[in-house]
């Protein structure tokens, strides 16, 4: 290879200096050697320093030596070998002489150059494209050193994508997302790990095994009666009944979702993922029994008042109202179901609470002031001219007082008129002249109204203020009674607006007992005068009441299981049929008779009834638009019963031939004193047609039957009792002679 030549450095600058003496030495000077000749347009600028303009002489090719002859290696300054058509930086320390260069190329011994050092003074770079070094310039901030100082060894520049910046967090990326690829795939059609279901854990199972597992541990729990608590109401819910179940498909499909979500599955690993379980029911059935619930709690609310016993006077505590609030109950049992709870722990249900209006303070208020002194003594009532004088007892004011809540808090009290009327009974009667009722008054048949007398009376309204007027005041207490009108409780307009007006049927039976004819002589004249209003039901036991001693009845002979027999009261089961027979002809409604257990031969057969006190009743209805008076006519041996109203109905009474027959057996008792013997009769069922006519017309209206079967009486022989046989004699004794006849 032949020698390289020197760079020209020894010419003058223009100015006519050298550039040794133009420019002293920098502390960094940089030399290139291109393998090929550069023109101004083609020769590269280094990335540290600024544009390259003509070639000017610069110091470091005063400076420069002869380069020793290439060997065709690395030297010891480290510089790589230069291949052909490469650029390559070399770098001088501060005030060191550049090394010989490398020798060119063989096809570039005639292009040959050596570029001029470029300063880094301030006077040779213009403004703006000094490299700074920072990386302000768009550089990286280096100058190609590795920070060492001076004996830096120049290296080639690596690629931005290569660097460990870049680098390191993309293999990081690559391992986690070649990690989640295979997380993925692995667990791909199975639950997702630490999956929990209503306390189940399905994490990592298949469907089929999440199904299963839910099916044995869940699904029970969900559809077990359930213990409910509303307030202090406990009860029952059984998901059963109101059709609610676990939907093990729909839950299964629901937990069994893989995440795509990478932090979501990197958390899973460390945390639970709860899912709901899907649970289905009927909305309908689980509120009714919400509603049955409901019944238990649902209350209003119930302030506070003030309960008397006798003249003894006491606060009741209120009670708030509360209702179930029933949307929000069904709530919280799916809520409950959901979670997978033990049925035996409460499903607490929201209670709606009502507050009451007078609280116990209010009633204490009231019980101290004036219900207290009010019972502690008698209230005397005097007339006008102080003539006449009643005495008001504690009992009567305690059976008057009234108490009201106030929508202000506070609990009213007052006296009902009424009621201290009814209290009093006819003490007030001192005070004028009673009232008369308006009556009806027969005559041949025929019906008239007799006009009620308003009377004169203590007016109760007026008394009633005045008595609570003095309540609260201290022994002794008196008022003035104020007299006013007193009107007839049944006036004349009540009267002729009934519509009795005619009769409207009679019937008469007969008897012979005379203890039987007593109790039926009682029982009439209870029943005469009898008004029986439209709509009403008439009862013949609620009617006399008790048919007792005390009431004038005697004992005579009744049917006893089975049997005849004797009891106070007997026989009035003539009038339950003479009264049966007259509600039959008259068209009115039976609601219910029952015949006599055998046929009597003094009655119709299928038209009769029987009647004990408290368990065997005549009951019959008025349903007709006008009222029905009931007339009583009794003599020692008949009873007759007649109705007046408005008649309705023409009856006739068609009977049947007897059918059914049954004979009579034959009992045999003891004549031990009680014996009573019975010739017996035959049972027998018998039907008879009540038929109802307009009276006007005749024309049949409709037809009733009624059905009575008779048993058969059996017939009592009453067999003699032989004599006990005498005692034996003792020994040795004699036995006494039998009495001579007529003895």
């Amino acid at each position: 290879m032949p020698p390289q030549t020197p760079a020209p450095h020894d010419q003058q600058s223009p100015t006519g200096q050298t550039p040794a003496q133009q420019v002293p030495a920098q502390p960094d000077h940089t030399a290139r050697i291109d393998a090929e000749g550069l023109s101004d347009e083609t020769r590269p600028v280094p990335r540290d320093r600024g544009p390259v303009g003509p070639e000017v002489p610069g110091p470091a090719t005063a400076a420069q030596t002869p380069a020793p002859p290439a060997t065709g290696a690395e030297d010891d300054a480290g510089t790589p070998a230069v291949e052909d058509g490469e650029t390559q930086d070399i770098r001088f320390a501060p005030g060191e002489a550049p090394a010989e260069l490398p020798p060119p190329a063989a096809e570039a011994d005639q292009h040959t150059g050596v570029l001029p050092p470029v300063t880094d003074g301030p006077d040779d770079v213009p403004d703006g494209t000094r490299a700074t070094g920072d990386g302000s310039d768009g550089s990286d901030g280096s100058d190609g050193s590795d920070g060492d100082g001076p004996d830096d060894t120049p290296r080639t520049r690596r690629p931005w994508w290569r660097r460990p910046a870049v680098v390191t967090p993309v293999a990081a990326a690559g391992v986690l997302a070649a990690a989640y690829g295979a997380d993925l795939l692995v667990s791909s059609g199975d639950v997702p790990r630490n999956t929990v279901v209503a306390g189940v854990d399905l994490g990592g199972l298949s469907p089929a095994a999440a199904t299963e597992r839910l099916q044995t541990e869940l699904a029970p729990r969900v559809v077990a009666d359930h213990v409910v608590l509303a307030d202090d109401v406990e009860g029952t819910l059984s998901p059963a009944t109101a059709g609610i179940t676990l939907d093990v498909e729909g839950t299964v499909e629901r937990a069994g979702g893989q995440p795509l979500n990478p932090w979501t599955r990197l958390v899973s690993l460390v945390d639970e993922r709860e899912v709901a379980p899907v649970i289905t029911g009927e909305e309908t059935a689980l509120a009714a029994q919400i509603d049955v619930i409901a019944e238990q709690v649902d209350r209003a609310p119930v302030d506070a008042t003030i309960a008397i016993e006798g003249t003894s006077a006491s606060v009741v505590e209120p009670v708030p109202g509360r209702t179930l609030d029933r949307e929000g109950a069904a709530e919280a049992v799916t809520t409950a179901l959901a979670s997978g709870g033990d049925p035996s722990t409460p499903i607490e249900l929201p209670v709606d609470v009502t507050e009451v209006s007078v609280d116990t303070a209010a009633a204490q208020r009231v019980l101290d002031e004036t219900v207290t002194p009010g019972l502690a003594a008698p209230v005397t009532v005097t007339s006008q001219d102080g003539a006449t004088t009643v005495e008001v007892p504690e009992t009567a004011i305690a059976a008057s007082l009234t108490f009201t809540p106030q929508e202000d808090g506070e609990l009213a009290v007052a006296v009902d008129p009424a009621a201290l009327q009814e209290a009093m009974g006819d003490d007030f009667a001192e005070f004028g002249t009673p009232a008369e009722d308006a009556r009806f008054e027969l005559s041949g048949g025929s019906v008239s109204v007799v006009p009620s007398v308003d009377g004169v009376g203590v007016d109760p309204a007026a008394l009633a203020t005045h008595l609570q007027e003095v309540l609260p005041q201290p022994a002794p207490r008196t008022v003035t009674a104020d007299l006013g009108p007193v009107p007839a409780e049944f006036s004349t307009a009540d009267a002729e607006a009934l519509g009795i007006r005619e009769e409207i049927s009679t019937f008469t039976t007969n008897f012979t007992s005379a203890a039987s004819g007593t109790n039926i002589r009682v029982a009439a004249a209870e029943l005469d005068g009898a008004l029986i209003r439209p709509g009403e039901t008439f009862s013949l036991n609620g009617h006399t009441g008790p048919r007792t001693t005390a009431q004038g009845y005697v004992e005579a002979g009744v049917i006893q299981n089975g049997a005849f027999a004797t009891a106070v009261g007997g026989g009035v089961s003539q009038v339950a049929t003479t009264m049966f027979n007259a509600v039959f002809f008259a068209g009115l409604e039976d609601v219910h008779h029952k015949p006599h257990s055998f046929y009597i031969s003094r009655y119709p057969a299928g038209r009769e009834a029987t009647v004990y006190y408290d368990s065997i009743d005549l009951k019959w209805r008025n349903d007709s638009d006008t009222g029905v008076y009931v007339d009583t006519q009794w003599t020692p041996n008949s009873l007759t019963v007649t109705f007046y109203g408005t008649k309705r109905y023409d009856v006739e009474s068609i009977s049947s031939d007897r059918y059914n027959l049954r004979e009579p057996v034959v009992q045999e008792k003891p004549d031990d004193g009680s014996c009573k013997p019975q010739a017996g009769s035959t049972g027998f069922d018998i039907t008879v047609t009540r038929v109802f006519r307009d009276p006007a017309s005749g024309a049949e209206v409709k037809r009733e039957d009624f059905r009575t079967r008779y048993a058969a009486e059996p017939r009592v022989i009453c067999v003699p009792v032989d004599a006990p046989a005498a005692p034996p004699a003792p020994d040795g004794a004699v036995p006494a002679p039998a009495p001579a006849p007529g003895g």
